[in-house]
C-alpha cells in the first residue's frame, strides 16, 4: 500500500496545501460563490466543492492495491520463505538479499527493490502481531539476573575470544561485568563470589537461563532439574535459583539488555590489556564508575550507585567464598602426570598409575588421592603446557641421581638463592649430582628453609659439600641443653660438698713404704 501526501511546492496544475487554503479562505472569509472561486483559481468545481465539504486542510492520496507485475506469482513463496525464517534466531535469518537470491534461483526476473518493498511491508505488518511485554518490578534485595555474552579483546598481543558473566540486581540495576577464558562451571562460581563480595551481600532469588552448568533437565513449566554443584552454591549464599522459560530472554530483560549495553560501552573499541586480572580489574572500575554516574530509570532524582546504597540494607550479608570448583577423575600417569583441558600438571609420584581426583578452580587446580592433596599448580589455558613441580618427583630422583641433569621437570628449576648456588658448585664434581640429591632429600625431613640456611652458613665458610651441609643439618637438629632443676628446700644440704680435684693428683704419687725401700736400694 501507497501513501502520497501532497504538500506546498508539488508540481503545477496538482491542488497543494497553498491551493486548498486560498479555496477555504475564499468561500469561507471572502464568501465568494463557487463560480467565481473556479474561475479566478482555474480549479475545477468538483475540486472546489470536495475542499469546502471536507474538514481537512490537505488531501491525502493513498494507493489501495501496490501492482506487482513481477513478482506476483512468487509472492506466496516469499510470504512462506518469511514466515519460516522468523522462526530462526536472528543470527540466521535470511535478509532480504539473500531472499532475492533464492527466488532469482527459482526464476524470478523483477527487480530486487520489490522484494525488499515486499519483505518490509510483511515485517511491519507482522511486528504489530508480536508479543506484549508487562514492565517487571522488583523489591530490593529480592532478586538478580545471570547471564554470558562473548566478546572479543586483544590480551598480550593476541586477538581473543572472552566469556563475559554479567550479574545484575534488578532493584538498584548495580552490576558487575567480569571476562573468563572459559564459560564453565568453575568460572561461573567465581563470577558469583567476585559480585557478591562487591555488593556486600546478595539477593534472595537468583534468574538464569537455561545453561547446563546450573539445569540438568528441563522439565513442564518453571519445573527443573538443578545441578548438584549449583545447588551446592546457592545453599550456601542462601539464594533460590530460578530459571526462565526456554527461549523467553525478555524474564531476564535487564541482563539481556546489559549485555548490549556493555559490548558498547565497555568492549568498543577493542580493549588491549596484557592478561586477564589487568582487564577484570579495569572492568570491575568502570562498573563503579557507570554506577556512579548513570541515572537510575525508575528513579530519576538519584544515581544507580545511590539505589544500591539503599538496597544494601535488604541484601543478605555476604557468608564468605564457596568452595567453587569442578570435580573430574583423572588417570596418573607413569610420568606421574596428568591430563585436563589439553595441559599435563604434574603430581607427587606416590599417586603414579593411579585415579586421582582433580578439583577444577577458576585459576587453580588441586589433586586429591586417596584423601590428600598430591599436587596444586595454578591453572593453565591454551595447549600442550605442561605445569612441573620438581618437589614431586624428588622420592625418585634419590634413587637416580642422574635425572638432575636432564629431567625436564629439573629445567630451569627456580630454588633458593643459596641451594642455586651450591648446585652450580657442585655441578663440576664427579658425584655432584649424587651429593646435591642428598641435600634435596634432607628437605623433606628438615624443611626447606633449614636446608637454605644450612648451605648458606657453609658457603659463609667457603665450603659446599654434602657432608658440610648434613652435618650443619645434624648440629641444628641436636637438643638444647637441659634447664637446671630447681632444689626443693627440704632437699638443700647445710654443708654443700667442695669439687677438689687436686685430690686425685695424690692418687698419682706412690705409697711411702716404697718410697723407702727405693731409698734402700
Amino acid at each position: 500500500m501507497l501513501s502520497l501526501v501532497v504538500l506546498g511546492g508539488a508540481w503545477p496544475g496538482m491542488v497543494t496545501v497553498e491551493t486548498i487554503g486560498r479555496i477555504r479562505r475564499a468561500f469561507w472569509v471572502d464568501k465568494k460563490p463557487i463560480r467565481q472561486i473556479v474561475r479566478e483559481l482555474r480549479i475545477s468545481r468538483q475540486t472546489v466543492r470536495k475542499v469546502i465539504r471536507g474538514s481537512s486542510a490537505e488531501f491525502r492520496y493513498e494507493r489501495r492495491v501496490q501492482p506487482q507485475p513481477r513478482l506476483g506469482a512468487y509472492v506466496a513463496r516469499l510470504d512462506g520463505l518469511l514466515g519460516a525464517t522468523s522462526k530462526r534466531p536472528v543470527r540466521e535469518r535470511l535478509t532480504a538479499r539473500r531472499l532475492f537470491e533464492l527466488l532469482r534461483a527459482e526464476g524470478y526476473e523483477g527487480a530486487y527493490d520489490s522484494v525488499q518493498r515486499h519483505v518490509r511491508e510483511w515485517r511491519r505488518l507482522h511486528s504489530r502481531l508480536g508479543p506484549v511485554f508487562i514492565p517487571l518490578w522488583f523489591a530490593p534485595g529480592e532478586a538478580y539476573q545471570f547471564d554470558w555474552s562473548h566478546e572479543v579483546v586483544v590480551l598480550g598481543g593476541v586477538t581473543t575470544t572472552v566469556k563475559v558473566a554479567h550479574i545484575r540486581l534488578c532493584h538498584s540495576r548495580m552490576f558487575l561485568v567480569r571476562a573468563y577464558p572459559r564459560e564453565t562451571q568453575e568460572m561461573m562460581f567465581d563470577a558469583h563470589d567476585r559480585a557478591f563480595r562487591l555488593f556486600g551481600g546478595m539477593c534472595r532469588r537468583g534468574i538464569y537461563d537455561n545453561m547446563a552448568t546450573a539445569v540438568e533437565a528441563v522439565f513442564i513449566g518453571k519445573e527443573r532439574r538443578f545441578n548438584r554443584r549449583f545447588l551446592v552454591m546457592c545453599s550456601h549464599y542462601l539464594v533460590e535459583p530460578v530459571a526462565c522459560t526456554p527461549a523467553a530472554g525478555w524474564e531476564k530483560g535487564q541482563v539481556e539488555n546489559q549485555v548490549g549495553n556493555a559490548r558498547e560501552r565497555l568492549f568498543t573499541p577493542r580493549l588491549h590489556f596484557a592478561n586477564y586480572a589487568e582487564l577484570n580489574a579495569w572492568l570491575e572500575a568502570r562498573c563503579l564508575a557507570q554506577a556512579r554516574s548513570s541515572v537510575h530509570p525508575e528513579q530519576r532524582d538519584k544515581t544507580v550507585w545511590e539505589v544500591f546504597e539503599a538496597e544494601r540494607q535488604s541484601l543478605i550479608a555476604y557468608r564468605g567464598p564457596f568452595d567453587g570448583f569442578r570435580e573430574v577423575e583423572v588417570a596418573v600417569s607413569k610420568s606421574s602426570l596428568v591430563r585436563f583441558d589439553h595441559n599435563r600438571y604434574s603430581v607427587a609420584v606416590r599417586a603414579a598409575r593411579r585415579t586421582a581426583q582433580m578439583r577444577v578452580y577458576a585459576e587453580r587446580i588441586v589433586v586429591w588421592c586417596d584423601g590428600e592433596i598430591v599436587a596444586e599448580h595454578r591453572r593453565r589455558f591454551g595447549r600442550g603446557q605442561t605445569a612441573y613441580d620438581p618437589w614431586h618427583y624428588l622420592p625418585v630422583l634419590a634413587r637416580k641421581p642422574g635425572a638432575l641433569r636432564n629431567g625436564d621437570p629439573f629445567r630451569n628449576w627456580d630454588l633458593p638463592p643459596a641451594l642455586a648456588q651450591i648446585r652450580r658448585r657442585l655441578a663440576g664434581h664427579n658425584d655432584g649430582d649424587r651429593q646435591f640429591v642428598d641435600i634435596l632429600t634432607a628437605v623433606a625431613e628438615a624443611g626447606l628453609d633449614a636446608v637454605e640456611a644450612a648451605c648458606a652458613e657453609a658457603l659463609s665458610a667457603n665450603l659446599f659439600s654434602r657432608d658440610v651441609v648434613l652435618n650443619i643439618l645434624a648440629r641444628q637438629r641436636d637438643a638444647a641443653p637441659a634447664q637446671p632443676v630447681a632444689t626443693p628446700a627440704a632437699l638443700t644440704l647445710a654443708i654443700e660438698p667442695a669439687a677438689d680435684c687436686a685430690r686425685y693428683d695424690r692418687l698419682r704419687l706412690p705409697p711411702p713404704h716404697e718410697e723407702a725401700y727405693r731409698g734402700a736400694v
